[in-house]
């Protein structure tokens, strides 16, 4: 699920390059991490709910081979589990299986429509593997979060790569950007609304203000006329000048808007 958080070097003058593998403790037990940055004021800002813990250690070759088991140990959980699921009948989709490092517990993620009892199948899992069981139901953007590969852009989905939170998106943003309406051609792989869709949504309000809404009689150096649309983004408008003509206007050269009625 990529936790972010603020880790503390052993010994603590040792020094980590970005990128390099470390085992570290967390809250949840012993885990795999990659170093991204200097833990600044600024930099921990930026994490709504970071997690904490130690760097015990730069991966070695030894811990490269028991991640391999490990990834192992995981499909046949996986497996193991989808039996179990189907022998009881459960209205759940079993995404993922995270064990961790140090084998304290294995943590199945599922999708499911409705509550699901699964307390039976958290026996089944328990006598099976002796470990530590988790079930962490999820929704159906943090399915995309682990199972999503690429966007229609072409790049890998934003919430398996920057994104920690998961912003809301509503059709009114679509609508703001221009953005056709067509939900297949503005839903992600989690089938919502792209979170795309947020990312600009600021500077697209920001704009909008400087601009004459649609409908305002308006003096520009061009005639009087009325804003017919808005080009958020080029910070132009179209007006229909009184003789009829039809341009299109920076907002500079709008010099007053005489209402906002249409």
């Amino acid at each position: 699920m990529r936790l972010l958080g603020e880790f503390t070097p052993n010994p603590p003058d040792l020094n980590y390059a970005r990128g390099q593998e470390v085992i570290v403790q967390t809250e949840r037990g012993l885990e795999i991490g990659e170093v991204l940055c200097e833990a600044t004021p600024a930099a921990v800002a930026y994490l709504a709910e970071p997690t904490r813990g130690q760097i015990l250690r730069v991966m070695t070759a030894e811990d490269y081979a028991e991640r391999d088991r490990i990834h192992q140990r995981e499909e046949v959980a996986f497996r193991c589990c989808n039996d179990f699921i189907r022998q009881r009948h459960l209205q759940m989709d079993l995404l993922d299986v995270e064990q961790l490092f140090g084998g304290e517990r294995i943590i199945f993620y599922f999708f499911a429509e409705k509550r699901v009892d699964f307390r039976e199948l958290v026996k089944d899992l328990a006598r099976e593997f002796r470990t530590r069981i988790e079930l962490r139901q999820v929704g159906v953007r943090d399915e995309a979060k682990l199972l999503a590969d690429y966007g229609d852009c072409g790049k890998p989905v934003c919430c398996n790569t920057h994104m920690t939170v998961m912003p809301p998106v509503s059709m009114r943003m679509a609508k703001l950007q221009k953005a056709t309406l067509d939900p297949f051609k503005i839903s992600g792989r989690c089938g919502r609304l792209k979170c795309c869709l947020r990312f600009e949504h600021e500077v697209y309000e920001e704009f909008q203000k400087q601009l004459p809404p649609p409908g305002a009689q308006v003096v520009t150096s061009k005639g009087r006329g009325r804003v017919l649309a808005q080009e958020i983004l080029a910070r132009k408008v179209l007006v229909e000048c009184e003789d009829g003509r039809r341009v299109t206007i920076t907002a500079n050269e709008v010099l007053a808007i005489l209402n906002n009625s249409k």
